[in-house]
C-alpha cells in the first residue's frame, strides 16, 4: 500500500473501516471511485453527508428516521397490540421485507454481552419497559438472533416482561425454505424440532 499515493492510500484506509471490507476490497473500490467520474463521486459524498445529517432515532420505537415519528410508528393501519422486539434498525427492514408483520417495532440496539461490557443499561431496555407501561401491547415478539448473546438477551427480556401480564413469545428458528435437512447443523434441526406445528 505504500506505493499508493497519500490521498488513495487514505481513502483505502477509510473503506476498510467499513464492515466486512478488507483491504483488497477497500483497494478496488478506491481504484473504481479514482476512475468514476466527478459526479458520481460527489453524488457519493453527498449522500454519505445527508445520512449523517438528517438521519435520527425515532423517539417512539429508536430506528432510523428523518421524520418524527417514523413512518411505522406513525402508520395508523399498524396495530398497537402487538409489538416486535429486534436487536437492530436493519432488522426491522428484513422483517418487513417478509410483508406479514402489522404491528409496532422496538429496536434494542445490540445484545446483552456482559464480557464486552454490554449490559442492560447499554441496551434501549428501559424504554422498552416505558412503552409497555402504557397497556396498549398485548404480545412482545422477541426477534433477536438465534446467537448465544441473542438467546441471552431475549431470556432476560421475557423474564422482566411476563409478570406484567404481556404475552411474550419468540421467533421460531429452524430450516430456511429450500434447505436440504442432511446438510443443516445439529443447533439448526433440534430448533426446528422443537418449533414444529401441528398440520
Amino acid at each position: 500500500m505504500a506505493a499508493l499515493p497519500a490521498p488513495l492510500r487514505r481513502l483505502v484506509t477509510e473503506l476498510t473501516r467499513l464492515p466486512g471490507v478488507g483491504e483488497k476490497s477497500a483497494t478496488r473500490l478506491a481504484f473504481f471511485l479514482l476512475r468514476a467520474d466527478s459526479e458520481y463521486a460527489q453524488a457519493l459524498a453527498e449522500a454519505i453527508g445527508a445520512v449523517k445529517r438528517e438521519i435520527r432515532l425515532c423517539a417512539r420505537c429508536l430506528g432510523f428516521t428523518e421524520q418524527e415519528p417514523c413512518g411505522l410508528c406513525s402508520d395508523p393501519q399498524r396495530t398497537d397490540e402487538i409489538l416486535c422486539v429486534v436487536e437492530d434498525p436493519s432488522d426491522i427492514m428484513a422483517i418487513e421485507r417478509a410483508g406479514d408483520f402489522r404491528g409496532r417495532y422496538h429496536v434494542l440496539h445490540g445484545t446483552l454481552a456482559p464480557l464486552e461490557g454490554v449490559g442492560p443499561e447499554q441496551l434501549k431496555v428501559a424504554e422498552l419497559l416505558a412503552r409497555l407501561r402504557d397497556g396498549s401491547a398485548r404480545e412482545v415478539i422477541l426477534a433477536t438472533n438465534p446467537t448465544v448473546e441473542g438467546e441471552a438477551t431475549a431470556l432476560y427480556l421475557a423474564k422482566l416482561i411476563k409478570p406484567s401480564g404481556v404475552k411474550v413469545t419468540r421467533i421460531a428458528h429452524g430450516l430456511p425454505m429450500g434447505a436440504d435437512v442432511e446438510y443443516a447443523d445439529g443447533v439448526t434441526l433440534s430448533r426446528a424440532l422443537e418449533g414444529r406445528r401441528e398440520m
